[in-house]
């Protein structure tokens, strides 16, 4: 799907609320609600919208801890760290990465206990070495990063 300039407002202002009505946010962009959800459908339908989320402040419901994990595989056979990972709630992103290691992880944790519960069991597929989250200092919605 091709994407244009009244495409991306849309994605703009549904990141922004993602519960704003179609005939508000079409108030903003000089359309009908019912020209909005329609152009809402074709990118949920193409795929360019994959869900709709909620952000919560993770302190307010216990994650502490922000911890970067760089692993180094012991082997070449990746797919049982895979659906390790998948199976992982405190992990909220992986990456395999070219250069230093084989994966970077983003996870979140409630306490140093379960930190060093989770990084036991990364033992099973190598090493890794670990970055502790000290402060947040910038996280920013891609679309406003484009536009």
């Amino acid at each position: 799907m091709e994407l244009n300039n009244i495409d991306f407002q849309i994605l703009r202002l549904l990141s922004e609320n993602s519960r704003i009505q179609w005939k508000d946010l079409g108030e903003q962009i000089h359309m009908t609600g019912q020209a909005v959800g329609n152009r809402i459908k074709k990118l949920e339908e193409s795929g360019v919208i994959k869900a709709y989320s909620l952000i919560v402040d993770e302190m307010k419901i216990g994650l502490f801890f922000t911890a970067f994990v760089i692993i180094y595989m012991k082997t070449a056979n990746h797919d049982s760290f895979i659906r390790f990972l998948n199976d992982r709630n405190e992990v909220v992103e992986a990456h395999r990465v070219s250069g230093e290691g084989c994966y970077h992880l983003k996870i979140k944790v409630d306490s140093q206990e379960t930190l060093n519960l989770f990084l036991n069991n990364i033992l099973d597929y190598g090493n890794y070495t670990l970055y502790l989250s000290i402060q947040e200092t910038k996280q920013q919605n891609p679309l406003t990063a484009k536009g």
